[in-house]
């Protein structure tokens, strides 16, 4: 039983990457993400590794003066047939081609907890993320890997913006954006457009462990914002955002 499993999660990991090749982008359900990551590695610590996101800075680098975003950052690095390995701490940076509205500026953001980045469920999926995009391009010897944990916040009145920076490109070969948690949030539908800006597609990450897998290049990606369900209620969404681009 276990051999059959394997194969299927075998099958399921080269299915996940033909559809990525094909679209550019994929929606992943819960059920069949948790059951690649469980193949990819162990999630041991996946109760706490989710509670971190209760422990995070406001981003303070919000150009609409917004304070609905709290954020941590880690950068990562991994050559061919090596392991992935932490960076030292060092600044986010988009050009403003890529990021108009936050762009252009080094923007250092708190850091990842250590016991959080050495964990298990982040060692598993950055080992996913590695095999699944080396798949799609054998050719790269070098990975530059950033992860972002993000809570975005609503309020009675003051909707949170996932991507205030609109319909994007983030400047790297692969993204996944992993639901963590989504606590009385309505919205938050992510649009998929092509270069041309013509719409492929949409979907609402809703259930721990939904994901979304974008290659970069080509396709534009943005999440519409967020709203309370009950204005009575704390609201936020969480995230964790894990870039891959050629180092």
């Amino acid at each position: 039983m276990k051999e059959r499993r394997t194969d299927e999660t075998t099958e399921a990991g080269a299915a996940l990457a033909e559809r990525l090749a094909r679209d550019a982008y994929a929606f992943v359900a819960a059920r069949e993400m948790r059951a690649l990551l469980a193949a990819a590695g162990p999630l041991d610590d996946w109760e706490r590794f989710a509670q971190s996101w209760d422990d995070m800075p406001v981003d303070t680098y919000m150009a609409d003066g917004g304070r609905y975003r709290r954020r941590r950052h880690a950068v990562f690095a991994a050559a061919a047939g090596g392991a992935i390995e932490r960076r030292p701490h060092q600044p986010h940076y988009q050009s403003l081609d890529y990021n108009p509205l936050h762009g252009g500026i080094e923007r250092w953001f708190e850091p990842v907890r250590d016991e959080i980045a050495a964990g298990a469920s982040l060692a598993t999926i950055l080992g996913f993320c590695r095999a699944l995009f080396e798949r799609l391009a054998p050719a790269i010897r070098a990975w530059h890997i950033e992860t972002h944990q993000f809570r975005i916040e609503a309020r009675p009145g003051i909707a949170g913006k996932p991507t205030p920076e609109g319909m994007h490109r983030d400047g790297v070969d692969y993204v996944l954006v992993l639901l963590i948690r989504r606590q009385n949030i309505g919205r938050g539908t992510t649009a998929i457009h092509d270069v041309e800006r013509r719409p492929l597609g949409s979907f609402t990450l809703t259930d721990p462990f939904d994901a979304a897998l974008v290659h970069d290049a080509r396709v534009y990606h943005g999440v519409t914002p967020v709203e309370p369900v009950d204005p009575a209620l704390a609201a936020y969404r969480d995230v964790l955002v894990v870039t891959f681009r050629r180092a």
